[in-house]
């Protein structure tokens, strides 16, 4: 099955280098709007020690308020897939990025002053994590399919966002405090909006607008469902970590919070940057090689934290951790183009729901596994299982897939 792609006119010289092959500002733009976007969407794990001591917050409800955004923004990236495949990536991103500007700045304005306004906020974050499901399709659509790894691995890479988050959210909520933190967040996100409004450009091959039931019919596919389920490990073991490990670590070792995000900032740094180089990984070795690997190492070292007595083992556990689910949130989308290339933007949205759920799932555990026991250990353990599991089924899928699936043009599967 061909991607669908546009090459642009202005190319110059070399027609099989990735710089030449797509659209370079709308790369950027994608990157950008995704970065700042993935920033603020775990902005509350951050500020989670300190809004639990303000609000008197239990363990569960710290869980539970750091994983809401999470599942906003999975659920939201199907509206936002639809959206991308019927008015556009880029009027999709700009009505999504409004959304998140005005509803951080109303929160600065009244103030958060219960846990269930935290979760109100945590929803309209959400808007900000089903950005993925906008960014990645906005970038994908201007490149051919031997540059989908690459291509999608950068525009990805936005989730390093939560690196920025991490850095600067605790030193900024003791400086201001962390309500104050919200305000500063829409000066950022304003600039970034601008900047996408005059360097985004969708792709003129797009498809043409479908029936609503349409998009839902890869999901009648099972190769839709396994790539759904590998991202919940992937790509939900990188964002619940990140929206957790400030908790983790003001907990587990009683860290400062300015301490804890820096070594949050650590572990998230790791993941994100390997995003592109998994894609590009994929492009050269396959998908499902990379895949492997990924579930292995991630099932060790998630394993191996609940045992860690140090933070500085902890730490070189986590970044191990992250590097692995980095690389495969690069690679599992190196294989969704080359399968649903006609679908991109409502799969995009599917596989993105899927991995927001699994994050979901890894923040809230942690949450009641530390309230129940006393110790994260169980959270972590139960989500090892679960990559080993995902590790089980590619092994079941994978001949199938590169017996059947159309590698004509010599992508790597």
């Amino acid at each position: 099955m061909a991607t669908a792609y546009w090459k642009d006119d202005t190319a110059a010289a070399k027609p099989d280098s990735f710089w030449s092959s797509g659209h370079t500002p709308t790369l950027i733009a994608a990157f950008l709007y995704f970065d700042l976007a993935f920033m603020v969407w775990v902005l509350l794990g951050p500020l989670a020690p300190d809004i639990a001591a303000t609000l008197s917050l239990t363990p569960a409800q710290k869980g539970l308020m750091v994983a809401v955004p999470t599942l906003a923004g999975a659920l939201l990236r199907v509206v936002n897939g639809l959206l991308v495949d019927r008015i556009g990536p880029k009027r999709a991103g700009a009505i999504s990025q409004i959304i998140v500007i005005a509803g951080l700045f109303c929160a600065w304005a009244l103030g958060v002053n219960s846990f269930a306004g935290t979760l109100a906020l945590g929803v309209i974050l959400g808007f900000a994590g089903a950005s993925f499901a906008i960014a990645l399709p906005l970038a994908s659509r201007w490149y051919p399919p031997e540059h989908q790894g690459k291509a999608m691995g950068l525009a990805g890479m936005g989730n390093s966002g939560t690196v920025l988050a991490a850095l600067f959210a605790p030193t900024l909520a003791k400086l201001f405090g962390w309500n104050a933190v919200l305000g500063l967040a829409c000066i950022p996100l304003t600039l970034v909006f601008v900047a996408y409004m005059v360097m985004a450009k969708d792709a003129p091959n797009a498809p043409p607008a479908r029936k609503l039931t349409e998009y839902f019919l890869p999901l009648k596919q099972g190769d839709a469902w396994w790539l759904m389920g590998f991202y919940a490990v992937t790509f939900g073991g990188f964002v619940g970590l990140a929206a957790s490990l400030p908790i983790y670590f003001t907990d587990r070792f009683g860290l400062t919070t300015i301490t804890a995000g820096y070594c949050t900032a650590a572990c998230v740094f790791a993941g994100s940057l390997v995003r592109p180089m998994g894609g590009a990984l994929a492009d050269k070795i396959g998908g499902v090689k990379a895949l492997s690997a990924v579930f292995v190492v991630a099932a060790a070292a998630l394993a191996g934290v609940g045992q860690a007595n140090s933070v500085e083992l902890a730490l070189a556990l986590f970044v191990l951790a992250m590097l692995a689910l980095g690389t495969g949130n690069g690679a599992v989308f190196q294989l969704v183009p080359q399968r649903f290339a006609a679908e991109i933007g409502v799969m995009t949205g599917l596989v993105g729901m899927a991995g927001g759920i699994g994050g979901f799932y890894l923040a809230s555990s942690l949450g009641i596994a530390k309230q129940l026991t006393g110790s994260f250990q169980s959270g972590f353990l139960i989500f090892a299982a679960l990559a080993l599991i995902a590790f089980t089924g590619l092994s079941v899928v994978k001949g199938g897939w590169r017996r059947n699936w159309a590698a004509a043009e010599g992508v790597r599967i």
